[in-house]
């Protein structure tokens, strides 16, 4: 049995509706989790940027006034402290995640996702 498929979404994003709509369009139904009403733990969001193979600073928001608030652009805070404030703040992650098949892809275009289906 695989697991299902999982988007961490925003419906006020554009990419994030956009990301959906093309799961929803393959016959995908996936498990959304509205990420701002339940957002990841500090090791879901570890584990998260392990299977997008990113840093912390690269799933950042930086245009969000939390970045600014927080003083997130001090490239002396670590990556243990980035996590941190997203999971405190998660208006900071960059949306929309997918996970399926023991991978993850930012929908940035959400035809990335594609890749991980």
């Amino acid at each position: 049995m695989t697991d299902p498929v999982r988007i961490y979404h925003n419906s006020r994003c554009s990419k994030s509706r956009a990301t959906l709509a093309l799961l929803e369009e393959r016959r995908i139904a996936p498990e959304v989790v509205n990420y701002l009403e339940n957002p990841p733990s500090a090791a879901e969001l570890a584990n998260l940027l392990g299977l997008l193979g990113m840093t912390p600073r690269q799933l950042l928001r930086t245009g969000e006034a939390e970045y600014a608030d927080l003083g997130l652009a001090d490239p002396s805070i670590d990556d243990a402290a980035i996590i941190a404030a997203m999971a405190a703040h998660p208006k900071l992650i960059e949306r929309p995640i997918v996970v399926a098949n023991g991978k993850a892809a930012l929908g940035r275009p959400p035809e990335a996702v594609l890749a991980i289906l």
